[in-house]
């Protein structure tokens, strides 16, 4: 069989553009180095009667668009929105958070009815820029050094809506997108607490603390997404993460693709600068018309292509696309629910993400931690019970725990991870439970401790970076993942790239490998109109 296409990557932005290529009538094959496959977005059974959503852990970010094009509700994909959560506090009260805004409003009033008031304008601002970005997240970025008549079009639709704004308003995004976290919301609110809750999705996944410039974007990134039509509302994949890279596979099968898992490619095969196929692990080689990487563009590029199919320069560029990582994970497999001390019996905070990091500066401290080459002594961690919604996931009277964590360097000292510092990163995140919920050690089943070691070596993602390349933005738009080369295309003809690394980054999002595909596929029908873009064989 004459292949039209081969995806290198089971993830859910690789499943993506595999779906849509499909649909097309292409004839896809998705390659993955797994077992299994679902990348980052995977459910698997660690322990007797458990599902894991072992990496990424809930779903807002996924675009609807994806969903309704490929029919994933159809095939079995449902997301359960959670209620809300709560920040637990050192003197053992809480701050609880709801779906509801005004309930929010409500609890914001019970700690400072200054910063209650403030809230509304609060709200008003990030959905203005929210409003601003959305429809970006589904479009190509232009490239302005080429001046191509489609980049230049791309450019004039950016520019009418930035017109469209007040002056006022511009000079409000540009600060937005360039200033810390800490000093946007100085700009509202007093009270510690409130600032420390509303802080957490600018530093989730980034090598940044709250203090770094650049870190407010980082909030908006993860305000984008939606459940059931609420903008910002976050949500548990029924039956796990899995759950969607599980959809999509069956959309995949429905399309004609196929998934090839358990093995790996060692190297992208290169005839007269174009990619011609791969050479999987154990020597096969596969051929296709072209190949689409959703691997992120360093371990593309400068693993598995011959370094001289790129010249030094350009591969010193890509040497320098950061992925510095900054998160760990532990999953728990519980005997029974846990009983935090400050929560009330069957409090609905018990269903969302629970949080104990009660200021900035506590947050900024575990930062520094990262700085100075350790994991965080006093961790931030965005800790979930799923089961809670969802009980399929744990045996009935059990419960699956997911705790996000908060910084953990790619490097230990400079030194690679060792075993013993896995397991002291472990303990760290159950003592800081352990405290405000007594006894939760005895509840522990079974506990997996995932480090950026383990993030990279099995899912993948280089210096376990969570977005395949920080969200800073010297990383965004048309220079993600390089000047020149936003638009999904690799510096080798037929190499594509549709993984996180490239616009508009990271997240279970979708929109990088359906973006990537409706290039391909812009291409593929009208070579003619694409100025530089190359002839289809």
């Amino acid at each position: 069989m004459s292949l039209d296409a081969i995806i290198i990557g089971a993830g859910h932005n690789g499943l993506v553009t595999a779906c849509y290529l499909a649909r097309a009538g292409m004839k896809v094959v998705v390659v993955e180095k797994n077992d299994w496959i679902g990348g980052a977005a995977v459910s698997r059974s660690l322990h007797p009667g458990f599902t894991y959503s072992n990496c990424s852990y809930v779903s807002s970010l996924f675009r609807p668009e994806i969903m309704r094009d490929l029919d994933l509700p159809r095939h079995g994909l449902q997301i359960l929105p959670y209620e809300g959560g709560a920040v637990l506090t050192r003197d053992g009260g809480y701050l609880a958070m709801f779906r509801d805004h005004d309930a929010n409003r409500r609890e914001f009033a019970r700690r400072n009815p200054r910063d209650a008031e403030a809230y509304d304008r609060y709200a008003r601002d990030v959905l203005r820029h929210c409003r601003f970005i959305r429809p970006l997240l589904m479009r190509t970025p232009p490239d302005p050094s080429r001046f191509r008549p489609r980049d230049l079009a791309e450019l004039a639709w950016l520019g009418r809506k930035v017109m469209a704004m007040s002056e006022e308003q511009i000079a409000a995004m540009v600060r937005f997108w360039t200033m810390s976290i800490a000093d946007y919301l100085d700009e509202y609110f007093t009270d510690p607490v409130i600032k420390a809750y509303l802080a957490v999705s600018a530093i989730i996944g980034t090598a940044l603390g709250p203090m770094s410039p650049g870190s407010a974007y980082v909030l908006l990134h993860h305000y984008m997404g939606d459940v059931d039509g609420n903008v910002g509302a976050w949500g548990f994949a029924r039956g796990g993460m899995g759950s969607i890279t599980t959809a999509l596979h069956r959309s995949l099968q429905a399309a004609g693709g196929t998934v090839r898992a358990g093995r790996g490619v060692e190297r992208i095969l290169v005839a007269n600068g174009r990619a011609v196929g791969v050479r999987l692990e154990g020597g096969e080689e596969v051929r296709a018309r072209r190949v689409i990487s959703n691997m992120d563009v360093k371990r593309t590029l400068l693993t598995h292509v011959e370094a001289a199919e790129l010249p030094g320069d350009l591969r010193r560029q890509v040497a320098r696309f950061k992925t510095r990582g900054s998160s760990g994970k532990v999953n728990i497999a519980l005997d029974g629910p846990p009983r935090f001390t400050a929560l009330p019996e069957g409090a609905p905070m018990l269903k969302g993400d629970l949080h104990f990091t009660d200021s900035i500066e506590r947050m900024e401290r575990a930062y520094d931690d990262w700085k100075s080459g350790h994991f965080s002594r006093d961790p931030f961690q965005d800790m979930m019970i799923p089961t809670m919604i969802d009980p399929t996931m744990a045996p009935p009277g059990k419960h699956f725990m997911s705790c996000f964590v908060q910084y953990a360097p790619p490097k230990i000292a400079g030194r690679d991870w060792t075993d013993a510092d896995r397991d002291a990163f472990g303990k760290t995140v159950i003592d800081q439970i352990e405290a405000h919920a007594p006894g939760f050690r005895n509840l522990i089943l079974h506990a997996e401790v995932r480090t950026p070691r383990e993030l990279e070596a099995e899912v993948g993602l280089t210096d376990g970076n969570i977005f395949q390349g920080e969200l800073t933005f010297d990383q965004l738009l048309f220079n993600r993942p390089l000047p020149g080369y936003a638009q999904y295309r690799s510096p080798i003809r037929d190499l594509w790239l549709c993984g996180s690394s490239t616009h508009p980054g990271g997240g279970v999002m979708g929109a990088p490998g359906r973006n990537a595909a409706a290039e391909i596929l812009r291409e593929i029908r009208a070579p003619a109109t694409m100025g530089d873009a190359y002839a289809v064989l």
